[in-house]
């Protein structure tokens, strides 16, 4: 009577579901919430509901395959890493030597043996 439980499998995994990663089940979710809008606002203006239709089919079908590329390239914290790696300076630049001078004779005042 032996039994075989698996205990806390998946602990510190992304969650996944169909092959989306974490936050892009949020943004799939946010996008088809969109096209049911956009779908309402066109069908709403008096637009035919077949040409309603092929747009939404093509704009959710651009979107899912955005989603899943973006997915597959950066995983679970790529995208957000990469969009922060843009506010990240190139260079620094000072234009005096006074803040270099000044720590400089912190750092002797701190470890004088140096």
């Amino acid at each position: 009577m032996n039994s075989v439980y698996k205990i806390n499998k998946g602990i510190n995994k992304p969650i996944e579901f169909k092959g989306l990663k974490a936050q892009y089940i949020g943004y799939l979710g946010i996008g088809i919430l969109l096209l049911l809008i956009i779908f309402a606002i066109l069908y709403i203006s008096g637009l035919n509901m077949f040409v309603c239709l092929g747009v939404i089919l093509l704009l959710g079908t651009l979107l899912f395959l955005g989603i899943y590329r973006l997915s597959d390239t950066y995983g679970q914290h790529g995208l957000v890493k990469k969009l922060a790696k843009r506010n990240i300076p190139e260079h620094l630049e000072c234009p005096s030597r006074k803040i270099f001078l000044r720590l400089s004779a912190k750092m002797q005042h701190v470890n004088p043996h140096n």
